[in-house]
């Protein structure tokens, strides 16, 4: 884009396309419901930005889900009636918060439990958990069945604001761990064993997240998973495709597009000339010297994006070299246009970069409906 076709935007800046946002959406939702699952929509991967929020409503999503209670708040505050999960086990200074904008959380621990309990009879409530079971990922979750079903005779026979909801996992996000229909029948015979300690059936058995998805994609998730919590996948739809090897041509990859703006460009040494030290963030390199080259200068860095190899040129012949906090840059030697000064240039969004983009003040955000 020139100078000229500026318009009215400010740079840099997202322009979210909220139609595409809800067709992603509701696309996710009609894929696990053929399977007999419901979906959990996480926000967090947008920083909870109600006008994305209110597509998930609009979408028919069980819950709208987050690890960031003043995101709940918001939602709550905003009129969204799709009941809100918060999705980060609880901090026990925050039970009153979460009683208050959560109808439902995740639990790994007896004493956030009984502080839950304390504060849904305060508030004259009944507040749904579902406990976390570790299944070797290594994040959150009891890791002995015997820990579990302590926790579940707990909830079910000792705390009347409490109510056991059901049992899930979390894979892939920490130690990287594949969901397997294996892993999914170990959660399975979990949920049975409370299921026959407690006298009754649980309603949900959640599989995990995004990562999980290729087993409802290939069809091989056992019948019991009945809940995911589903946020990447429908908002950037760039995981599975990228690390999985999984396509998603039903979805939209460019929901979240990043414009920004060209503010130097000049033929430079791609080479470090000098002592090389430590970067700006105290990070050591390795430079390729491939002699001159036309580089561009772009005014976003990683203090807005994080990580620069994150974010996807949407033009041929365009190269992240690197940034700094406040520069992206880029090799134009083989751009197939003649970038200019003032010219934007486009950016397609992954689930890092586009959390620390939504949660920036310097990059404004610009909504588009069709």
């Amino acid at each position: 884009m020139s100078l000229s076709q500026k318009k009215e935007y400010e740079y840099p800046c997202l322009e979210i396309d909220l139609t595409k946002l809800r067709e992603n959406v509701a696309a996710m939702k009609a894929l696990c419901e053929k399977q007999g699952i419901e979906m959990a929509g996480v926000i967090k991967g947008f920083s909870g930005i109600l006008r994305c929020a209110r597509e998930y409503e609009k979408a028919g999503v069980s819950y709208i889900a987050s690890s960031r209670l003043e995101q709940l708040a918001a939602v709550k505050k905003d009129g969204i009636k799709t009941p809100t999960m918060c999705i980060r086990i609880s901090m026990l200074s925050e039970v009153q918060d979460l009683v208050r904008v959560a109808d439902c959380s995740l639990q790994s621990e007896i004493a956030a439990l009984s502080a839950v309990e304390q504060a849904a009879q305060e508030a004259e409530k009944i507040h749904d958990v579902i406990l976390m079971v570790d299944l070797g990922d290594l994040r959150e979750g009891f890791w002995t069945l015997e820990q579990l079903t302590e926790a579940a005779l707990l909830v079910e026979n000792d705390l009347p604001h409490v109510h056991l909801l059901g049992i899930a996992t979390n894979l892939g996000c920490y130690g990287s761990i594949e969901a397997t229909p294996e892993k999914m029948s170990e959660l399975i015979e979990k949920a049975e064993v409370i299921e026959k300690k407690i006298g009754r059936k649980l309603k949900y058995i959640g599989g995990g997240a995004t990562t999980s998805l290729p087993l409802v994609i290939n069809r091989k998730m056992p019948p019991r998973i009945n809940l995911l919590r589903i946020g990447e996948a429908a908002i950037y739809a760039r995981d599975l495709p990228d690390f999985f090897h999984l396509p998603l041509p039903f979805l939209h990859e460019d929901v979240f597009v990043l414009k920004a703006e060209i503010i130097e460009k000049k033929v430079k040494a791609s080479h470090p000339i000098g002592n090389i030290t430590v970067d700006a963030f105290g990070r050591r390199h390795e430079y390729e010297d491939r002699g001159m080259r036309m580089r561009a200068l772009a005014a976003i860095g990683k203090v807005d994006y994080g990580d620069p190899f994150d974010l996807i040129p949407r033009e041929a012949g365009v190269e992240i070299i690197g940034a700094s906090s406040d520069h992206t840059i880029l090799d134009i030697e083989n751009a197939e246009r003649d970038i200019q000064i003032g010219d934007i240039i486009e950016f397609g969004v992954r689930y890092g970069t586009g959390v620390y983009l939504t949660n920036s003040p310097n990059v404004k955000q610009y909504f588009i409906e069709k």
